[in-house]
């Protein structure tokens, strides 16, 4: 975590006693690194216990012991959020441990970028399984514990889904994704106005250029393995928030703030939508950009 970032967590926590999350329960998916392990890591330090997953068993297990080396609570359970068992797997083990949930913050996902006329019908699957349908049923299987009856027994609960400015304005060789994405927000909205009875809040986040391995330069060959299949990650020519193009603002005309966002800021949004000081925001699309596209 940033020191601006630990600093500003700090005085949260000491307005609020133990954090704003306290007690709470937090299952977090892709949360072995980027935005997923910094909140986390945010969530960790405002009181939550949180629940992380991966498909990457070594880098969850990173987070993880960063986590308690920092006095926080964590329990990790690895997999790909697009399998079958994998909601039951997680949800079980939540409950198994810490007999609740609280929050959901679905955040895994990656990009399989393609032009629409080139995008093979396997490339637009996998973007929905991800991006959609996992989110669906993480979000379902979970759902004995937002539909609360009784509104004595409720407790701060929502659900946070993770989209992008590409589901809100298209973009360019991201057919599949930007479907998926738009997709979120329109899921989102109904999550809203079913369990808003139950006092559970459903809000997305649209991240915009944000430092990740998503928007790295592609030609740094990271690439991700899915179903058997190489997936490359990153955009073409991208600029590293290290370089002095980026540092200068000059990389980021479009953007207001002349500059990407990082993880930290990112996961930052995430702990407000969760936070006790959201209590009233719920069906909203919260645009964490820097100001582009305004």
């Amino acid at each position: 975590m940033s020191e601006r970032l630990a600093q500003v967590s700090g005085h949260l926590s000491n307005a609020y006693g133990r954090g704003l999350l306290a007690g709470e329960v937090a299952i977090i998916t892709g949360a072995g690194q980027g935005i997923g392990r910094s909140a986390a890591l945010i969530f960790a330090r405002e009181g939550a216990k949180v629940v992380i997953s991966d498909i990457d068993v070594k880098k969850l297990s990173d987070v993880e012991a960063e986590i308690k080396a920092a006095g926080g609570d964590s329990l990790s359970v690895a997999g790909d959020v697009g399998a079958d068992d994998f909601p039951k797997k997680i949800v079980d083990a939540t409950v198994a441990k810490y007999g609740k949930i609280n929050h959901i913050v679905n955040n895994a996902g990656f990009t399989f970028d393609k032009m629409l006329h080139t995008t093979p019908d396997d490339t637009w699957d996998i973007i929905m399984r991800i991006h959609v349908r996992a989110p669906f049923r993480l979000i379902r299987q979970a759902a004995p514990y937002f539909r609360i009856q009784k509104p004595e027994e409720r407790e701060n609960r929502s659900i946070i889904n993770v989209s992008s400015t590409s589901g809100l304005h298209g973009n360019v060789g991201q057919a599949n994704y930007s479907a998926a994405k738009a997709a979120v927000v329109g899921f989102t909205k109904t999550i809203a106005k079913e369990w808003g009875p139950f006092g559970v809040r459903a809000n997305t986040i649209a991240f915009g250029m944000i430092h990740t391995r998503l928007t790295a330069a592609k030609e740094a060959g990271v690439t991700l393995e899915i179903d058997g299949k190489k997936v490359a990650l990153g955009i073409p020519g991208a600029k590293a928030a290290t370089d002095p193009a980026a540092q200068s603002g000059a990389a980021y005309p479009h953007i207001p703030l002349r500059r990407g966002g990082t993880p930290d800021e990112a996961a930052a949004a995430m702990l407000l939508l969760a936070s006790p000081l959201a209590s009233y925001v719920n069906g909203h699309c919260l645009e964490v950009t820097g100001g582009a596209g305004i």
